[in-house]
Parts: structure tokens; sequence; C-alpha cells
């Protein structure tokens, strides 16, 4: 980025934080995401819990993102997840970091170096900074930022240090919120997403249920909605993670 643009940057920072802090949704947090990314010169986005010891795949620790779905649905299939040197630098530090697949990919096991330099070369993303992040009641997290441009500059990174740290801490408050939009689910929804979270299909669990597949999208869009999600994924992952679902 040029001088001018840091400068704009810059003085936007401060319009962010007054976004944020007035956000009642998750989806307000979504798009304002979107919004930041571009204005980073950035591709793609996640807002993550930090996952525990015994977490299998990052997208069930994702609490918001765009990366593409191609993209998240491959790094937890091949699988990436375990021997990713990110992961474990977020688990051992609380310091901002930028990353170059290049640098970091040599820092996985032989057998997914190249398949991870890859991926994130195949989708753009092959740099990009991460920032960790703690809510109120100490559960830590990260916000990262990815795509193909220059490294981000010192002042980018204090800048996006100080927008994820708010990032994260409003969307710790919308979750609390959220409890009381999960008590109103329905048994059917819950029965929905249960199927879902299975690997059932629409039409598959229409037939469970002894349902047409209109009112099956239609339970789970109810459902995605209440959660305050943007999709049926994302929804049953909120689902396990707030207990409604197992």
């Amino acid at each position: 980025m040029s001088t001018d643009e840091n400068a704009v940057t810059v003085a936007s920072v401060g319009d962010f934080i007054t976004e944020i802090n007035g956000f009642k949704t998750q989806f307000d947090v979504f798009r304002l995401m979107k919004r930041l990314t571009e204005a980073f010169g950035s591709r793609a986005f996640m807002v993550m819990n930090l996952p525990s010891a015994t977490s299998l795949n990052l997208s069930s620790n994702s609490i918001i993102t765009n990366w593409p779905a191609e993209l998240l649905a491959e790094y937890d299939q091949i699988p990436l997840f375990s021997s990713s040197p990110v992961i474990s630098r977020l688990r051992n530090s609380t310091a901002p970091f930028r990353f170059d697949i290049e640098v970091i990919a040599k820092e996985r096991d032989a057998s997914t170096m190249e398949t991870a330099r890859g991926l994130f070369k195949r989708f753009r993303m092959s740099h990009g900074a991460y920032f960790p992040v703690h809510d109120a009641s100490g559960t830590r997290g990260a916000v990262s930022f990815s795509g193909d441009r220059a490294p981000f500059t010192l002042l980018e990174m204090m800048e996006l240090t100080y927008i994820s740290t708010h990032i994260y801490n409003r969307l710790a408050e919308i979750r609390d919120l959220d409890t009381r939009a999960t008590d109103t689910l329905t048994e059917r929804e819950i029965d929905c997403l249960n199927w879902t979270a299975a690997g059932k299909t629409s039409v598959e669990i229409a037939e469970i249920l002894g349902l047409s597949e209109h009112t099956i999208n239609h339970y789970l869009n109810r459902a995605t909605k209440k959660l305050d999600t943007v999709n049926r994924t994302q929804a049953v992952a909120k689902a396990l993670r707030l207990g409604l679902i197992k």
C-alpha cells in the first residue's frame, strides 16, 4: 500500500471501531470484516477460537470466515490442521505475526509441506497475518487476514491488532446475547441441525423425518437465522459449540 492509502486507513480505524461497538448480530460483524479485508488489500479473513489440543479440524473452530469453502474443506480433509505451524504458534504466543506460505510451509513435516504451499497459493492466500485475541472470560482466539498482497507494514499490523481486539470482544458480547435466541429453537429445527451435522442432505432428512424437502429447508433457514449465522454449515458449527446438538 502507498503512504496515502495508509493515511486513509489510519483515519478509518476510529470509524471501524465505532461501527463494531454498535453491532447487534454476528452477520453485522461478517459484513464489516469483508469491508475491512478489502480496505487492507487482502482476499480472505477468519475469526476463530483457539483450537483445543483435541481439536481435529479448523472449520469447527471458525466463528466467521469468507475462506473459499473448497479451501477449508481440502484443508481439513487432507488433513493439514494437526501439523499446522500457525496453530502451534497461536497456542504458544500471544504476539501478532505475519506469515509467508513459502517460509512457514517449511516448518511443516515433509508429508504436508508441498501440499500446504500449493493449496494456499492456488487460492492466492500466500501472505497475511494472525492477531491473537481474547475475551473477558479468558477465551482465546485469533483474527487472520490472507491474500497475495505485499506483507503488512508495521503501521498496518498495529491498526489490525487494535481492530481485531474489538472484533473478538464484540463477537463475545453478541454470543452472550445469543443465548436468548437459541432458547427459541424448536425441536424440529434442532432435529434438522442434528441430521445436517451427521452429513445428511435436505432430501435425505426429509425422507428420515417424513417431511417435504421444502419444509426441511424452511426449518434449517429459520434455525440459521435464529443462530445469527450466514449458512447452515455455520449454524451447525455454532449449535455444536453451544451444546444444542451433539
